[in-house]
């Protein structure tokens, strides 16, 4: 068995510079027609092109060579099984190799993807030995290496950067969290000095996620025009209801041209529009903006829990831009155009997230709970269709994706307030009893004015009954028992996502 082995390894050792060559031909002609590029790329298809016979007798010693690898890093006690998985689920995400810069440096990332295991494993003869991962501080009992926490993010983008985050919030300190652990200074604009005073010297939230650690190099502060005045990316992570006050306020200390991304989800109750109607009423159309969506609660991203979401923005340029300086080993960055594809999701899930709750709280049941979900998840369709949106937007991360999250999370603010709900706490209560802010209360109601006010149709409630139904129990109209009865009794249809087709 170990004669077999060496045997192996020496044989995928012999036949890398073949790959090499491939790989670099992949990179040269995906250059030229200004294509995307996909790392590692897909090397048994340009060996095909080489040569098929090389080709069909290739790919199975390639994958035992690395299946070998695998096995000897693991039996060399250099590598854990989370580390495997984690490097295959956070492989580099496409990017458009424009300059000589970017093909200089996607050249570079595919020798390091060739040739790092041999350097880690065959150093001396022997496994070469691994630096010391730097681990955050969290309350879980479990090792990183078990539970797939963040250790040790990729490296800074190779040019200048510096980050400002609006709103010191769970979002808002989770993505100053995400792009400190890359080395990239960041400055998080707060209310009061209490607060500032408290992140700065003991690095961590005194209301928020008060037993996470946050990164020391995160510096928080009240004044906007220290924040802001020498940003090279300013995040939004205000509450979409007071972002217009807020945005008001402190425009004049914002640079010209600075592109802006938002991570703030919703409607606005007094002009029925989403963030990108907001920043740019607020902030002008002198400046890109991006706009960030996704299964993505605060908590787990501080705590380096592998995560995916996706960033929309009319510039793919600054979307992809935005996904380099995010991304890092268990925080995945996909790109889209689909602004309000991605808007709509964001808004309308939380509202879903409040039926869910509700019909948890009342005891109905899983598979009650589901169909309500499913069925959400069709009226998002439906009105992002109407809308403009992307289905596969829709049924992305941003759009069922969220969903799922939002429904099913035990960390969901929405899904406990239609819970509480359901059990039967008045609203009024449950506001008075909490800081956190559920979203869904009051996009659910703008939801239903901007519905009615740009289809103008007969019996929309029927088009759009759980959205609808959520609504008229946040105003008092019908209980949680009643809504929920209420969308039993809908006259039947044939199940269709088709926008051409009602409920």
């Amino acid at each position: 068995a170990l004669l077999a082995t060496v045997t192996w390894a020496l044989a995928g050792l012999l036949l890398e510079n073949k790959k090499d060559i491939c790989a670099s031909n992949h990179l040269e002609k995906a250059t030229a027609s200004n294509h995307h590029v996909t790392f590692p790329p897909p090397r048994i298809l340009h060996l095909k092109e080489t040569n098929k016979r090389y080709s069909k007798m290739i790919q199975p010693m390639r994958r035992m060579h690395y299946l070998v690898l695998g096995l000897l890093s693991l039996a060399s006690w250099k590598h854990s099984p989370a580390d495997a998985f984690t490097s295959v689920t956070t492989h580099p995400h496409r990017t458009n190799l424009g300059s000589a810069t970017d093909r200089s440096n996607a050249k570079y990332i595919i020798q390091q993807q060739h040739t790092i295991i041999r350097q880690s494993l065959f150093k001396n003869g022997k496994a070469a030995p691994t630096s010391p991962r730097k681990t955050i501080h969290t309350t879980n009992t479990q090792t990183a290496s078990s539970s797939l926490l963040f250790m040790k993010s990729s490296q800074p983008p190779p040019y200048p950067v510096r980050v400002a985050v609006m709103g010191g919030g769970n979002f808002g300190l989770a993505l100053a969290s995400v792009v400190a652990r890359k080395g990239v200074p960041v400055t998080l604009l707060v209310r009061s000095d209490d607060i500032a005073n408290h992140l700065n010297t003991k690095h961590s939230h005194p209301t928020y996620m008060t037993d996470i650690q946050l990164p020391v190099t995160i510096r928080a502060t009240t004044d906007p025009a220290t924040a802001l005045s020498d940003a090279t990316y300013i995040i939004h992570a205000v509450p979409c209801q007071y972002s217009r006050d807020f945005l008001m306020s402190i425009k004049e200390h914002i640079p010209g041209g600075t592109p802006v991304l938002s991570a703030s989800k919703g409607i606005e109750t007094s002009s029925l529009g989403f963030m990108n109607d907001i920043l740019r009423d607020c902030l002008g159309e002198d400046r890109s903006y991006a706009f960030l969506s996704g299964p993505s609660f605060a908590r787990e991203i501080c705590e380096g829990v592998a995560t995916a979401v996706v960033v929309a923005s009319d510039d793919l340029d600054l979307a992809d831009d935005l996904a380099d300086l995010l991304t890092g080993e268990n925080f995945r960055v996909f790109t889209s155009n689909d602004v309000i594809g991605v808007e709509i999701g964001g808004a309308v899930k939380n509202v879903i997230a409040l039926s869910a709750g509700m019909c948890e709280g009342l005891g109905l049941g899983t598979n009650a709970m589901s169909g309500l979900v499913t069925r959400g998840c069709a009226e998002m369709r439906r009105l992002g269709l109407a809308m403009g949106a992307k289905p596969s937007t829709i049924s992305g991360l941003s759009g069922v994706g969220d969903t799922f999250g939002t429904c099913f999370g035990p960390l969901s603010r929405n899904r406990k307030f239609g819970y509480r709900l359901g059990k039967g706490e008045t609203m009024e209560e449950i506001l008075d009893s909490t800081t956190e802010v559920a979203e869904g209360v009051d996009t659910s109601k703008a939801l239903v004015r901007m519905i009615r006010e740009k289809f103008n149709g007969y019996r929309l409630d029927l088009k759009y009954p759980i959205l609808f139904g959520v609504a008229d129990i946040l105003e008092g109209r019908q209980t949680p028992m009643e809504g929920l009865k209420g969308l039993m009794s809908i006259p039947m249809r044939r199940e269709s996502f088709d926008e051409s087709k009602w409920f």
